[in-house]
């Protein structure tokens, strides 16, 4: 996937859920890129991927909002 979730301007939870949302539609072991601007994504998101199985590859500051690359685990029951 190649594409990017913008989720700029979207405050909690919309953030997770749209990571959720894209995550679920992909197979595992791909990756996924999300841009967020909320100030709690910084919080949000690497908890998401570590309670859902999901794997924060990267996370940096992109000056006006921050990038995650995030690789997709297996399913959870």
């Amino acid at each position: 996937m190649n594409d990017v979730i913008d989720a700029r301007g979207l405050m909690c939870p919309l953030p997770v859920l749209r990571l959720g949302k894209a995550l679920r539609g992909v197979p595992q072991g791909e990756i996924v890129h999300i841009w967020a601007d909320d100030p709690i994504a910084v919080i949000d998101i690497p908890n998401f991927c570590r309670e859902a199985g999901h794997e924060l590859l990267a996370q940096s500051d992109a000056g006006d909002h921050q990038t995650y690359t995030i690789k997709r685990g297996a399913d959870r029951a």
